[in-house]
């Protein structure tokens, strides 16, 4: 081939982590404006590694929550697609390079932060979920949300710990406790934000409020203790991811007040553009998390 041949195989594989870090910023951009603000806020270190971790995540869901149904593809089939896609991903982390763009930006930062296969596992084991369980109790939304979640503030933790270094290290039990709640937090105010969705569309109940286990105040009240734990650690995190992490800590913090808010019959609950923007102000000028009330 032209161009790729007149390059030296270390350039041309330059070339190509470059572009799929580049795909992966772009999955992020088109499919979440909140999360593409506060990766802004990431060092230069961090960044493009949580964008690569978010990347793939997004291509999992899409697996299980339309886009792969609206192709036409039935429910036995896009569990293989999932299972071809987390043994691809297992795979390019061991050899250090995928033909899928999107799974090659994950291996790379996989590989330099310590993000292994029991992370990787319980993440997929919960994308499976979605293909065969509707209703949730108690145990299975803590299982679901464990894979689907708390995992990925795992991810991200190794990350912040360990972009750059030479030598991975294992994050202290504080820093992780921080990093699953914070990200259970995340997935339960999603659940009451994307309820009538959720319900009417995918027919999933993920927090058993159909079934009565549970009401919509103890599910606001959980998250409000999982994002004052939160907020407990995150000055402990390195300076240079403590100012996004706060800001989406802050970002679900409002949200959460909104939900208690909102009846439940005035669609989907967001935070104005001009919300955002000052609570992206705010985390950049340094201010601590904002207190929730737990």
């Amino acid at each position: 081939m032209t161009g790729a041949e007149a390059r030296p195989p270390a350039a041309s594989l330059a070339l190509y982590d470059r572009t799929a870090r580049d795909a992966a910023a772009t999955v992020i951009a088109n499919y979440s404006t909140s999360f593409a603000l506060a990766c802004r806020l990431l060092g230069v270190r961090t960044r493009p590694h949580v964008r690569s971790v978010y990347a793939l995540v997004r291509v999992a869901d899409e697996v299980v929550d339309g886009p792969a149904a609206a192709a036409g593809l039935p429910i036995p089939e896009a569990a293989a697609v999932l299972d071809g896609l987390e043994r691809e991903t297992l795979a390019s982390i061991d050899r250090g390079f995928s033909a899928n763009l999107i799974v090659h930006a994950f291996a790379l930062t996989a590989r330099e932060c310590g993000i292994g296969a029991d992370l990787v596992g319980p993440f997929f084991t919960a994308m499976r979920t979605d293909l065969s369980i509707r209703a949730h109790d108690g145990d299975s939304h803590d299982e679901y949300v464990y894979g689907s979640a708390e995992v990925v503030g795992l991810m991200c933790l190794r990350v912040f710990l360990n972009a750059g270094e030479a030598d991975p290290v294992d994050p202290p039990p504080a820093l992780a406790d921080g990093a699953r709640r914070l990200g259970a937090a995340f997935q339960d105010v999603n659940f009451l934000r994307d309820l009538d969705h959720d319900g009417s569309v995918l027919g999933r109940d993920y927090l058993g409020l159909e079934s009565g286990s549970v009401s919509r105040d103890d599910v606001l009240a959980r998250i409000d203790r999982d994002l004052a734990a939160a907020a407990e650690v995150i000055p402990s995190l390195p300076a240079d991811c403590r100012r996004a992490v706060t800001a989406a800590h802050d970002l679900f913090a409002e949200l959460s007040v909104r939900l208690r808010a909102d009846p439940g019959t005035a669609g989907r609950v967001r935070v104005p553009d001009t919300v955002k923007a000052r609570l992206a102000a705010r985390a950049w000028l340094g201010f601590a998390p904002r207190e929730v009330r737990a």
